[in-house]
Formats: structure tokens, C-alpha cells, sequence
């Protein structure tokens, strides 16, 4: 009996580091004013070479318009399970996406990027409309994007 309850302290304490090692990170996207329909929006992670590793959020429910999200798209191969429970609605012009998603601890200061593609009906898409770093020093810091995101940032 001793040594069964051994072992399972053994395999708890080996779990446990293991549940610990992520933590609630906030997100926030704020788009410019523009005039049009709302924006789809994809949030992904990328390795340092800008190979597509994980989805973190999509904005917009419509499946049939995610090809627009290029970038994303092509990394994600559109395959279900690469967004399944991480979809929303779209995001309206001049407002903010907020979202707190947990990030993995050995994901930060490792070379990955947090890359956004934005996509509005009948306007242009923007492929990498923002890439910054996933970094301890970048958090807290607002970024520019390059398309339709005004601001980008976030935090642990």
C-alpha cells in the first residue's frame, strides 16, 4: 500500500510542475476607423522563420470567408480543429478585440511571434497586418499594424 501511495505522489509531483507552466496573457486589437463591414480577424503564433505553429483567436464566424486571413489560412490549412472553440464575431470598425487566452511559459522569450491577418468585405486583406515578438519585454507594449489594426498589445 506504501508504495502505491509513493508512486502516485511521484507522478503528481511531476504533473503539477507541468500544469503550472502557463499563464493568463491579455490580447487587445484595436482597429482604425474605416468604412465597411466588420473584420475578420485571425490571431496566430509563428515560429522566428514565420512558420505557422498555433491559432490563438478567430474573428468572424463565417468559415467560407477565413481564405481571406491568408497567411493564417495557408499555415492552418483551414483544417477545423486548428480554430474549433477559438472563433468569435467579427469586429466592427474602431472598436477593440479583448481577449485573455492562457500561453504556454516556454512559449515566451523562445523566438515566437504573434501575427494578426485582417480581412474586410469588398476592402483589401491584410496578410501579417501586425508580427511582434512574444516576448517578456514586448508585453505591455502597443504596436501598429499595417492594415486595418490601429493598435495591438499584450500583457501577462
Amino acid at each position: 500500500m506504501k508504495a502505491k501511495h509513493l508512486l502516485l505522489s511521484f507522478t503528481f509531483a511531476l504533473v503539477m510542475p507541468v500544469i503550472a507552466l502557463a499563464r493568463p496573457g491579455s490580447f487587445t486589437t484595436e482597429l482604425s476607423d474605416y468604412r465597411g463591414d466588420g473584420a475578420y480577424v485571425a490571431l496566430y503564433l509563428t515560429d522566428a522563420n514565420g512558420k505557422y505553429q498555433k491559432t490563438l483567436w478567430v474573428a468572424g464566424k463565417k468559415a467560407k470567408y477565413y481564405k481571406h486571413l491568408a497567411d493564417w489560412a495557408r499555415g492552418s490549412g483551414l483544417k477545423p480543429a486548428e480554430y474549433d472553440g477559438m472563433t468569435g464575431a467579427s469586429v466592427r470598425s474602431g472598436t477593440t478585440l479583448k481577449l485573455t487566452l492562457e500561453v504556454d511559459d516556454a512559449l515566451i522569450d523562445a523566438g515566437y511571434q504573434v501575427r494578426i491577418d485582417t480581412a474586410v468585405e469588398d476592402k483589401r486583406d491584410n496578410r501579417a497586418d501586425v508580427i511582434v515578438p512574444l516576448t517578456s519585454d514586448g508585453a505591455g507594449k502597443t504596436t501598429a499594424g499595417k492594415g486595418y489594426v490601429k493598435a495591438f498589445s499584450y500583457s501577462f
